[in-house]
This record gives C-alpha cells, sequence and structure tokens, in this order.
C-alpha cells in the first residue's frame, strides 16, 4: 500500500486538524496505528480531539497550536516536531480558507492571507518533511485541494487559484516520485458541511442548495485516506463531484466562465451568503 505502515518512531502531521475534514483525517489514520501530530490555531480543540484519538485508538496524539499562515510559526513548529524525536511519515495539508466576492472589492489583506495559508504554507510544509520521506524510500503526502481547482471562479478567484495551484503542484510532484516509495495525493472535494463555509462568508448556503451536492466531512476524509492507501495522484470524492470535475476541465473557458459565474451570482442574490 501507499500509505506507510505506523511505526514507533514516526508520526502524521495533519494540519487544520481542529475540526472538519482535518479532524476526520486524523481519526482515520490513528484508526489505522498511526500516532498523530495534530495543528491548527485553536489549542483547546486540538487537544481535546489528542485526547480523544488516544482514548479510542491508543496512539499518541499530539497537539500543537500554530498559525500556519506566519513563516516564523512554520520554524517553531518543525523545531516543536524534531523535539518529538518522531519523523514524519505522512503529511496531511489541510489548513486553508476560503472567501467569495468580487476580487476589487475584496479585503486585500485577507487575499494575501489566503494565498500565504493556501499556497505557501502548503510548499514550505512539503519542502520541509518530503526531502527526508524520500530519502526514507517511505511516505505519504496528503495536499486538500478542492473542486474549485478544475476551472477558474469568478467571485473566488483567488480561492480557486490556489487550489489549483495545490493541484497542479501535487500531481507534478506524484509524477517525479514515482518508484520512490513516497507518493503525493491531491484532495478535490466539492461541498462539504464543515465550519469551512461559515469563514469563508457562506454561512446559509448549504439550506439553499439540494442536499445531493453536499458530502460530509466523514465520508470525504475516509475516501481521501483510502485514495492516499491506493497511492491515487488525486481524490475527488463523490460521483456528481468526479463529474463536476470532468465538465470543468474539458469546457472551453469561453462557455464555461459565465456559466460558474452565474451560478455563483445566483447563490449570492439569493440571500443565501453572508454580505
Amino acid at each position: 500500500m501507499a500509505l506507510p505502515g505506523p511505526s514507533v518512531s514516526s508520526t502524521a502531521l495533519v494540519t487544520g486538524a481542529s475540526s472538519g475534514i482535518g479532524a476526520v483525517i486524523a481519526r482515520e489514520l490513528a484508526a489505522r496505528g498511526h500516532s498523530v501530530t495534530l495543528v491548527a490555531r485553536r489549542e483547546e480543540r486540538l487537544r481535546s480531539l489528542a485526547s480523544e484519538i488516544e482514548s479510542e485508538h491508543g496512539v499518541t496524539a499530539t497537539a500543537l497550536a500554530c498559525d500556519l499562515a506566519a513563516q516564523e510559526s512554520r520554524n517553531g513548529l518543525e523545531s516543536e516536531i524534531r523535539g518529538l524525536g518522531r519523523s514524519v511519515e505522512v503529511l496531511v495539508n489541510n489548513a486553508g480558507f476560503g472567501s467569495r466576492g468580487q476580487f476589487v472589492s475584496n479585503d486585500p489583506g485577507r487575499m494575501r492571507d489566503m494565498v500565504r495559508l493556501n499556497v505557501e504554507a502548503v510548499v514550505d510544509m512539503t519542502s520541509r518533511f518530503l526531502p527526508s520521506m524520500a530519502g526514507r524510500g517511505r511516505g505519504a503526502v496528503v495536499n486538500v485541494a478542492s473542486l474549485a481547482a478544475f476551472q477558474p471562479l469568478p467571485g473566488s478567484a483567488i480561492y480557486a487559484a490556489s487550489k489549483s495551484f495545490v493541484l497542479s503542484f501535487s500531481e507534478a510532484i506524484h509524477t517525479e516520485l514515482r518508484g520512490s516509495g513516497v507518493t503525493v495525493t491531491a484532495v478535490c472535494p466539492g461541498p462539504v458541511k464543515t465550519e469551512f463555509v461559515q469563514a469563508a462568508g457562506m454561512a446559509g448556503v448549504e439550506h439553499d442548495t439540494p442536499d445531493l451536492i453536499w458530502m460530509s466531512a466523514e465520508e470525504v476524509g475516509r475516501q481521501a485516506v483510502t485514495g492516499t492507501e491506493q497511492g491515487k495522484r488525486v481524490v475527488v470524492p463523490g460521483t456528481l463531484n468526479r463529474a463536476q470535475s470532468l465538465l470543468g476541465q474539458h469546457t472551453p473557458r469561453a462557455l464555461g466562465l459565465p456559466i460558474f459565474g452565474r451560478i455563483w451570482e445566483s447563490a449570492t442574490s439569493r440571500g443565501s451568503l453572508e454580505p
């Protein structure tokens, strides 16, 4: 299997682990015997999850609070992990956030922060831990992208572009590492009922859209780990989402951009998204 087996000297590092998809992936890895290192800004939630995981699965779960958007915080995080005396053999880059609205009217600082977390932190964290995996000939990196990665998204231009970067980055490195014993998997979920929706200013949208398009964090997390075990390059959870990813890849931009823009504008005009 592409996911390395657990060992007493290794840990699975999961960012954005305090809730949602990150928390589910951490639990799935722990259920397979992996010790886990949980990273997010909310230390209290991390400690609660770490306690649950240790009680349920009998593995070591360590909570490390960190603002991954800041370079100095990532430097400190690496030092803390080194101090644990465990090698990172599974890295899950899940931390990220989104935002809606026209680019010209969005907060420039928030847009820069999005790029720092969604793009820069993914590259930085991968560069810190992937070379050692390659040197050992075992390891797995899971980068959580989005269904938005498959096409430009008017109304969420920076978010879609950042996730497109994560997808392209992951696919290229997956190919570079072929035969090395290390895999890189991009996970591209569609709409998921998590706190991400509220953080992106989209509270209420789940009540105004069909249940058919929504997936639970549990479903996405399970498919992410299963796909990683299978050594997949890309995992798109859900049949409808896989169809939409193909549509996004193969629809001519001149046709697709106005359609995606109208869909997004329609959701906003119905009052389903917060201002």
